[in-house]
């Protein structure tokens, strides 16, 4: 993967996304229904555009938004929605424009006060919360956020009652009937002006931030943290965040301190990714730059997105954690370290996650689930708490409190950012030094993701896939034992191909939103052995697709 001339160094001002022309567009553009890239489009986390790509736009929203609340009344959801945005530019008109729909809709609908910006996972833990013994008037929520994607850059994501990332058939429910609305020019849509929104009877504005601070001890062990005195370090990323972690510090007396307390839509703070492109990433190293070079002056540093559902852990003894070395050390360090926690629960990893965490979980006593890509698949296993923790190779994860019920059923950066904080003070070793114990133990993995040009037509081939297609017996000087197309821990289809042999495999699946498909590959013997995976799972693919 070819990396830019400015990956890792400070944002260009003439790459800076023009705010002014971002929030005209969204007002203006009106979608053209027959163009695909125009049409709302749920992928693994809801639907994502931007305006001045004429995908992510106020007729959108509105469609979008009705559609939300006639499967509301389909399913009988008539308790209050819980609605949270970011810090992305096209967030807030976003959310002005679904407040103006829920409204005229006679939603129930609870905002953080002050026109504030909430993290997703305050969102998931708020519709638990309210829906805890409950049967009837179930509540759900909205996220307006693109998560960690470009400045210009818009999302928006529906939870159900609950409370984690819709599944396929609520979000192909919403998104046909979204389409359906355009398609007749919104005619279909109730709406009120946001004056009216905003002041209405059904509109209440609420403080999210202490009950979600106030309930962290029963997820974390604050305590420990507080009286080990550890010397802390966050950055919000610019994101939504940035104004929990001094109740943090005040509710549990401890020492974090916010390097970056900025707020700018336009994230001109940012180191650039490795694409050349502004992202907040913080698993990425090029965008995390200016955190690494803190790894010395703090036990542990670490970073949420935007939305703060993804997670970035830096530590003196490695600089950035890789995504899947801290999950194998979170979950090593869970399963010996919550003695309430149910023996009969399993561990939830994606597909494409690293295989440290099936030797880790092996070992602890445990079984595994391994899923495909997308939190959604771990919502009702965190729900019902058949399943303690599940994680994505993509630094998103959450697990349940410390009493084994539900925390959130949506990824939460702060909780996997203190728990590496009470990892931290209560070994005496950060996680970069559980991680070398775990290679030391297990050995060493050698992890890539890698993308490759792929046309509209072989990704809709690669996603469908059958293990017969892939004739090859051997990978990388070794035999094939298993060919997977649907995943092992709920048979659900991976869309797209895992090629596994004894010390390492593959898997290659097709971009949502890019003419690209992906290969992840992982050798547990050497960078050389990695290395000949990847030649031959491309070539693998590539026969497949007949090219």
């Amino acid at each position: 993967m070819a990396i830019a001339p400015l990956a890792g160094k400070p944002a260009p001002r003439e790459m800076l996304v023009d705010l002014a022309r971002l929030e005209r567009e969204y007002y203006a553009h009106k979608p053209d229904v027959a163009n695909p890239d125009e049409r709302v489009s749920f992928g693994t986390s809801g639907h994502r555009g931007s305006s001045l790509r004429g995908s992510f736009t106020e007729a959108q929203i509105l469609a979008i938004t009705q559609a939300i609340c006639d499967y509301r009344r389909t399913q009988g959801i008539d308790g209050p929605l819980y609605m949270g945005k970011d810090t992305h530019a096209l967030s807030r008109p976003a959310e002005r424009t679904a407040l103006e729909v829920l409204a005229a809709n006679d939603v129930e609908v609870v905002v953080q006060r002050d026109d504030g910006v909430t993290p997703t996972p305050v969102i998931s833990r708020a519709i638990l919360v309210y829906n805890r013994e409950r049967t009837r008037h179930l509540a759900d929520g909205i996220v307006v956020t693109p998560s960690h994607n470009p400045p210009e850059d818009g999302g928006f994501k529906y939870n159900p009652p609950d409370g984690g990332p819709a599944d396929t058939r609520v979000t192909g429910w919403v998104q046909d009937r979204a389409n359906e609305l355009l398609q007749h020019g919104n005619v279909g849509v109730k709406r009120v002006p946001f004056a009216a929104a905003i002041k209405a009877a059904s509109t209440h504005q609420e403080d999210f931030v202490h009950g979600y601070v106030d309930d962290l001890r029963n997820v974390i062990d604050m305590d420990v943290i507080r009286d080990t005195g550890l010397r802390l370090a966050v950055d919000p990323l610019g994101g939504a965040s940035r104004d929990y972690w001094e109740p943090i510090n005040r509710a549990y007396r401890l020492d974090i301190t916010i390097v970056n307390p900025l707020i700018d839509p336009q994230f001109a703070f940012m180191t650039v990714d490795h694409d050349g492109r502004i992202r907040m990433d913080p698993s990425s190293p090029y965008a995390m730059a200016r955190l690494v070079g803190l790894k010395d002056r703090y036990r542990v540093v670490f970073a949420t997105d935007p939305d703060a559902d993804r997670h970035g852990i830096v530590t003196p003894s490695m600089g950035l954690m890789n995504p899947n070395q801290y999950l194998a050390v979170a979950i090593n360090y869970l399963l010996t370290n919550r003695p309430r926690w149910p023996v009969r629960v399993a561990v939830g990893k994606t597909i494409v996650s690293s295989s440290l965490i099936d030797r880790v979980v092996e070992r602890c006593g445990y079984s595994l689930r391994e899923v495909p890509v997308g939190f959604k698949w771990f919502v009702t296993g965190l729900f019902d708490g058949s399943l303690c923790f599940g994680g994505e190779e993509s630094a998103g994860a959450s697990f349940l409190r410390r009493d084994g019920t539900v925390w959130a059923t949506d990824k939460d950066g702060p909780i996997m950012a203190l728990l590496a904080a009470e990892i931290t003070a209560r070994t005496g070793k950060d996680p970069g030094e559980h991680y070398r114990a775990l290679t030391g133990e297990f050995g060493t993995p050698y992890y890539t993701r890698i993308d490759a040009p792929a046309t509209p037509e072989q990704k809709a081939r690669l996603e469908k896939l059958s293990p017969e297609a892939v004739g090859e017996s051997q990978l990388a000087g070794e035999s094939i034992t298993t060919k997977l197309t649907r995943a092992p821990g709920n048979d659900a289809p991976i869309g797209g191909l895992k090629i596994i042999a004894r010390s390492g495999w593959f898997a290659a699946r097709p971009s949502g939103t890019e003419n690209i498909y992906k290969i992840y590959a992982e050798s547990f013997k050497d960078q050389a052995h990695l290395d000949a995976i990847v030649r031959e799972a491309q070539a693998m693919v590539n026969r497949a697709l007949g090219r």
